[in-house]
């Protein structure tokens, strides 16, 4: 989806394509991550289950382990280039857990998201940008399910930026828009900012351009 503003083309999702291999894959004896061994960088309890991020040169896993079994995803914003660190990782638990992996990359944010249903985890497969460098996950819609919260720039990159919105996602619905805040001139005046927690009253639909 495009949106123009003042003539000039912007890309409405700025999100990475999806990885080809969105399943678990079979656990390893030794937990390779690209030419090294993997490395634990951030363990987060999420009920009955662990979920932890592990690194090594260029790549990196999503490990999940307890009561839901033992499965590893590729954690595919590690071969984008993403930092990983002990804030990368945030997850809500519920009768639908949802589990929020980031990192910063050129000024952007990237984001991937794992869901536990009926006690099996799968990786969702909407990757997500935000390229006002602010991901988190909130219950925005009061569904009991967190969804991604995004925020965006109006602007190309590298240039300062005076049209900044939030933008939401519902990992419940297939990882489909919940909609948009309207277009404010900086990120201090999004809803409770710095923690970007829009009223559900307060979105609307996001194309082809917020308001």
């Amino acid at each position: 989806m495009l949106i123009t503003i003042a003539g000039l083309v912007i890309a409405w999702s700025l999100r990475p394509p999806p990885a080809s291999d969105a399943g678990a894959v079979t656990p390893q004896d030794e937990l390779r991550c690209g030419t090294t061994a993997c490395r634990s960088v951030v363990k987060q309890e999420v009920g009955v289950d662990s979920v932890e991020l592990v690194v090594g040169e260029g790549a990196g896993r999503i490990r999940t382990s307890g009561a839901s079994g033992t499965n590893i995803f590729e954690l595919t914003i590690a071969s984008s280039g993403a930092r990983i660190d002990a804030s990368s990782l945030q997850c809500v638990d519920a009768e639908v857990a949802v589990c929020l992996v980031r990192g910063e990359v050129r000024g952007e944010v990237l984001g991937e998201v794992l869901v536990r249903r009926s006690g099996a985890w799968t990786r969702a497969q909407v990757p997500y940008v935000a390229s006002g460098a602010y991901m988190a996950l909130h219950d925005v819609n009061k569904d009991t399910v967190a969804d991604v919260v995004a925020v965006q720039r109006v602007c190309q990159a590298g240039v300062d930026c005076s049209r900044w919105f939030a933008q939401v996602f519902s990992p419940a619905g297939g990882g489909g828009e919940l909609g948009c805040t309207p277009v404010v001139r900086a990120p201090e005046s999004l809803p409770g900012w710095p923690t970007v927690i829009p009223d559900p009253s307060e979105l609307r639909q996001c194309g082809p351009t917020p308001s």
